[in-house]
């Protein structure tokens, strides 16, 4: 993350999903997502990546944040504007937007992840956006994150109707020095202890024509898969008879923010 232009990254690995109770519920399933220099992009824009426009496989700042257009200053603008508003006027470095793209025009993404650093490369806060079945987002806050520590957050968005909006989540975030592995974590506690185990992990290659080929055709409706995944899971638990949660209001304000307790994690 220290190379004086970064280039945009894909990624190739898994999602991991555990539920705990009351009846176990676990799947794996292969994935891929891009790793975006957002602040380079904006500056000199991407050959390999068709920004804003129709492809294949395309990214487009109306999925983020507020849904702003490019000619808006597009989502990184958002991205200034939530840190400044929280009182975070140092991330001025490279913020790099783990996401999923479009593909074929269509999108969803479950949760994407801004890491946003100071002028000297410093990681200084992580935004958490998350988005439900229902077209809903709203966004975590983690202050001064640091990679491979254990970062806390009240749980206050509807994402499951299997599961109350109530406790909270536990973030790690792994990287390793290369910048060639990443690694999230999320953990969701009720009031009864751990729930839901949940991680997305992948091996980082420079996005070029070849690595956009080789999601295509290795993982063609990869974001209908999700939607599909997401119902075919939904159904099995249902069939377990885990009880179903009515979909409550969403919050008032898009983002959330705490001051999570750090506490040591290894990967």
């Amino acid at each position: 993350m220290t190379q004086e232009r970064p280039l945009p990254l894909m990624g190739f690995g898994e999602v991991r999903h555990a539920r705990l109770r009351p009846a176990r519920n676990a799947f794996v399933y292969p994935t891929y997502f891009l790793m975006l220099p957002m602040r380079t992009l904006r500056a000199h824009g991407s050959e390999a990546l068709a920004l804003n426009r129709r492809a294949a496989l395309s990214f487009h700042d109306i999925d983020h944040g507020d849904g702003r257009m490019p000619a808006q200053g597009g989502a990184l603008a958002w991205l200034d504007e939530l840190l400044a508003a929280h009182q975070i006027h140092d991330a001025t470095g490279e913020a790099w937007l783990h996401c999923y793209p479009r593909v074929f025009g269509y999108t969803f993404k479950p949760v994407s992840f801004w890491y946003c650093h100071t002028a000297e490369g410093a990681l200084r806060a992580i935004v958490v956006e998350v988005n439900n079945t229902f077209g809903e987002r709203h966004c975590y806050l983690l202050e001064r994150p640091v990679y491979g520590m254990e970062l806390k957050a009240t749980k206050a968005f509807h994402v499951s109707p299997f599961c109350e909006v109530s406790g909270g989540y536990r973030f790690r975030f792994f990287v390793d020095a290369e910048f060639a592995h990443t690694v999230v974590r999320i953990d969701h506690d009720d009031t009864d202890g751990p729930l839901l185990q949940t991680s997305v992990s992948g091996e980082l290659a420079p996005l070029t024509a070849a690595t956009v080929r080789r999601a295509l055709w290795r993982y063609p409706a990869m974001t209908f898969g999700l939607i599909a995944r997401i119902h075919w899971q939904a159904a099995r638990l249902w069939l377990k008879r885990v009880p179903f949660v009515a979909k409550p209001a969403p919050p008032r304000h898009l983002v959330s923010s705490d001051h999570p307790h750090q506490q040591q994690a290894n990967p």
